[in-house]
């Protein structure tokens, strides 16, 4: 049985319905490809209006015989319900094979989070004396003070900044734009990296627009940023595992511990569903406990 014409409206619904990103897309289209390899695997020639939820249970089992991560699973699991999400609209099913189909059971991670006084040692360590000095601390000071993604950031646009109102316009995840605020220490740096160091950089093709350039006069790469932030964490000598996330996740971790509204901290954020911002209610909970533990009374008895 031929998918192609199913996976085509597919990946079209994706784009235009749903605004993904291409990597998103191929993601989702890649776990279709797997559901139909496993049949062509057991020689059976079925159609999407044809799958059972019997025979999603025996792709799921072989799925996992492969011993492959929980998460991993998951991540298929849900790009084949969407599938036939897309296929009931579409009237391709009658009937949703994946309504009970479970999704395994992973565990997440809280990530470790930089205290606001561990951020400032580690911009504190910038060598502000090199040029691309002045362009990491405007990065950081950035990131930290809007929770911007590594791609948000080192995508950001010359003419999307509006400083003199407090703004910056971010192109997030399937291209979907919005309106974030940004401190004064940020704005600061940026104007001064913008007015005093890019200004004598000769952007290369189709980089005119992008504020932070390497020395090439090319928009930087999510793994240099890694690398920044990794000297930087050699220097300070803080032991916890950090990567660029962790400006983000400290971000939201601050504001909801200091009583930020969980809605409004979404949309800086840039969250689709309030679900995946509700991780820094459990981030906060440890921190009331933590505090608790150090400075109630009755938990001072020895």
């Amino acid at each position: 049985m031929n998918w192609a014409i199913y996976k085509k409206g597919f990946k079209a619904f994706l784009q235009l319905e749903k605004s993904l990103s291409a990597h998103s897309v191929e993601a989702y289209l890649r776990d279709i490809d797997k559901l139909t390899n496993y049949f062509e695997s057991i020689e059976k020639e079925i159609g999407p209006a044809d799958v059972t939820l019997k025979d999603l249970q025996g792709f799921i089992q072989c799925i996992g015989e492969m011993e492959m991560a929980a998460t991993s699973q998951a991540r298929i699991i849900s790009g084949i319900k969407s599938f036939y999400k897309y296929c009931v609209l579409e009237q391709i099913c009658s009937n949703n094979p994946t309504t009970l189909l479970p999704t395994p059971k992973t565990s997440r991670k809280l990530p470790d989070v930089l205290s606001f006084e561990e951020i400032e040692d580690l911009i504190g360590h910038i060598d502000l004396s090199k040029p691309e000095g002045g362009r990491n601390k405007a990065i950081l000071e950035t990131m930290y003070s809007s929770g911007l993604r590594v791609t948000e950031a080192i995508n950001l646009k010359i003419s999307c900044l509006y400083l003199d109102v407090g703004f910056i316009r971010v192109v997030g995840k399937g291209d979907k734009e919005r309106l974030v605020p940004i401190g004064s220490d940020a704005i600061k740096f940026i104007k001064l990296y913008k007015d005093t160091i890019r200004v004598h950089k000769t952007p290369a093709k189709d980089c005119e627009d992008i504020l932070f350039l390497n020395n090439r006069g090319k928009g930087l790469s999510r793994v240099m940023i890694f690398y920044i932030i990794k000297d930087l964490i050699l220097k300070t000598g803080i032991k916890k595992s950090i990567s660029p996330h962790s400006f983000r996740h400290s971000f939201a971790t601050h504001l909801v511990e200091g009583g930020a509204d969980l809605r409004a901290v979404q949309e800086m954020l840039g969250h689709e569903s309030i679900t995946t911002t509700e991780i820094y209610t459990h981030m906060n909970r440890e921190f009331l406990r933590d505090t608790l533990d150090r400075f109630h009374p009755a938990f001072q008895k020895k």
